[in-house]
């Protein structure tokens, strides 16, 4: 089941331990609150890491990015989505493409998420991860609630740390 007591930075720290080559895929529709975690992490990080770090707006379509992600041959794809975990609001977990099925995550998109890291597995030989992050809200309406926006506040500063320009 989900672990209570979990820190998120020592997972992606072990996770990003031989990363060469990143991609970060912010997943998440503008319109649905909390769904736009992913996007907004995302965003949040432009500029502000390293070259070898390609950041992706997908919203709602990952898997319009797939060849785009192939054509970036990465070492690590790091899914970022708001999902239903049952935990509190902006807790956040790092999750693998076949403990997935273990979660009773429940995403807006149309292909599921785990479908979609197959194809990627395929098509690359990158590791891959799904952050995931519990919404409080995702009803219409734009704008981050607090706890969620503050666990996204949180994961941008842990992924800079990890994946800082250098020089």
């Amino acid at each position: 089941m989900i672990k209570r007591n979990y820190n998120i930075q020592d997972a992606l720290e072990e996770w990003f331990t031989d990363a060469d080559k990143v991609v970060i895929a912010g997943i998440g529709n503008p319109i649905r609150r909390d769904d736009f975690v992913g996007v907004k992490i995302v965003q949040d990080l432009e500029g502000k890491v390293s070259d070898k770090v390609s950041l992706l707006e997908c919203e709602t379509v990952p898997e319009s990015f797939m060849q785009e992600i192939a054509d970036i041959n990465p070492s690590h794809v790091l899914l970022v989505d708001a999902a239903i975990l049952g935990l509190k609001p902006g807790e956040t977990r790092l999750v693998f493409p076949e403990q997935v099925t273990d979660f009773p995550a429940i995403t807006t998109h149309v292909l599921p998420l785990r479908i979609f890291c197959e194809f990627i597995t395929k098509m690359t030989e990158a590791k891959i991860a799904l952050l995931l992050i519990e919404p409080e809200n995702t009803e219409f309406g734009e704008g981050l609630t607090q706890a969620v926006q503050a666990a996204a506040e949180k994961v941008v500063v842990m992924l800079r740390k990890l994946l800082r320009k250098t020089g």
